[in-house]
């Protein structure tokens, strides 16, 4: 009797054949991702998919949070509500005085013909929860592509900006913190107008204005706004407070180490902006382009003239082929049958051709006769 084991116990590839296919499939898929983004569309149809699970688990949070809110005391509903009503007068009263500038503005710049400033739309959206990577400063928003969410929109709240919207999917978006380390946003420095670009740390709790050289003037204190240069981030917007100023003589820029005026970590509520600048393209991004397309099109054309040549080299090889075939095919047949009456015809005509010959100088001979018979007459 045969012994086979169980369908239990039967073993298909070893476990080490299984790890190597494993970790090459790993390696290849994270390296065509990184190089070619080919599982973006993957992300975003498993972002769709799982939205409803990630609500679905959500659901016990918001009940938890919406009792949190309910127990809320009457004693603190007063104090915020007259935070807010303070808050509110002292608005309306920049509201006032935003719209005589802004009056005065648009008739200044209609006196000097210059173009009016950019569109500012804003979409409100709440923070779901943060991202799983503990080394990034990034949370997850609810509101996506079919919001009208742009990537690159800037992130703010009612006191500054807080962050960058860095991935879009349909139902939702990632946005990477002004505190990440590899978030940057141009500045200036409202007081002096010192333009510069300020960059996230390691640790996520303060922010690094770099490029500052040791003999501008920043002083602890100062307010750091957006400069609105970059056609992202809408000018003015408040970003940051310098903590602390240190001027070495060895380096030539200046280490100013700021904090950011918007809670960062704190906010639940926000505002994306969609911001549309109305200014010419960069001269040199168009002459860029440009020399591109010419060095795209020259290649082509190089490219092309050998295929043309080989065409054409081909086409002529084909019609000399073709035009000395019938040639050769007809001068055989031409000449086949002839080959037996040729011996006779030849010899036939021999004597004839001499005789001829023979006769042709007597008629030149006696040619000048007529002639002169004729110059006579």
């Amino acid at each position: 009797m045969e012994y086979s084991p169980p369908p239990l116990f039967k073993q298909g590839p070893s476990a080490l054949a299984r790890l190597i296919f494993f970790v090459v499939l790993a390696i290849a898929l994270l390296v065509s991702d990184a190089r070619y983004s080919t599982l973006e569309i993957v992300r975003g149809m498993l972002g769709a998919g799982l939205y409803p699970l990630q609500r679905a688990a959500l659901v016990p949070r918001d009940i938890f949070m919406g009792a949190a809110d309910l127990a809320v005391t009457s004693a603190t509903l007063r104090s915020e509500n007259k935070k807010l009503a303070d808050k509110n007068l002292e608005l309306s009263v920049k509201a006032g005085d935003a719209a005589q500038l802004a009056i005065e503005n648009a008739h200044l710049r209609a006196l000097l013909n210059l173009q009016s400033r950019a569109t500012t739309e804003e979409t409100p959206a709440e923070i779901q929860y943060d991202t799983r990577d503990p080394f990034t400063q990034k949370v997850v928003i609810g509101k996506g592509s079919q919001q009208n969410i742009q990537d690159g929109a800037p992130v703010v709240t009612e006191d500054g900006v807080i962050g960058q919207v860095t991935r879009v999917f349909p139902l939702q978006s990632e946005v990477t913190l002004l505190t990440d380390k590899d978030q940057a946003v141009p500045v200036q420095i409202a007081r002096t107008g010192l333009r510069s670009v300020i960059y996230g740390t390691p640790k996520g709790d303060t922010l690094d204005l770099r490029f500052v050289p040791i003999s501008a003037d920043v002083q602890a204190g100062d307010d750091l706004v957006t400069s609105g240069l970059d056609g992202i981030y809408p000018p003015g917007l408040p970003v940051a407070k310098v903590l602390r100023v240190d001027k070495q003589a060895d380096t030539a820029f200046a280490r100013v180490v700021c904090v950011p005026i918007a809670a960062v970590r704190g906010a639940r509520q926000l505002l994306v902006l969609h911001y549309n600048l109305n200014q010419p393209p960069n001269p040199i991004e168009v002459e860029a382009a440009e020399a591109a397309r010419e060095a795209k099109e020259n290649k082509g054309k190089k490219k092309a003239a050998p295929k043309a040549a080989a065409a054409a080299g081909a086409s002529g090889a084909s019609a000399v082929a073709g035009a000395s075939a019938p040639a050769a095919g007809s001068a055989p047949a031409a000449t086949a049958p002839a080959k037996p009456a040729e011996a006779p015809a030849a010899k036939a005509a021999a004597p004839k051709a001499a005789s001829g010959a023979a006769a042709k100088p007597s008629k030149k001979a006696h040619a000048p006769k007529p002639a002169s018979s004729g110059a006579a007459r």
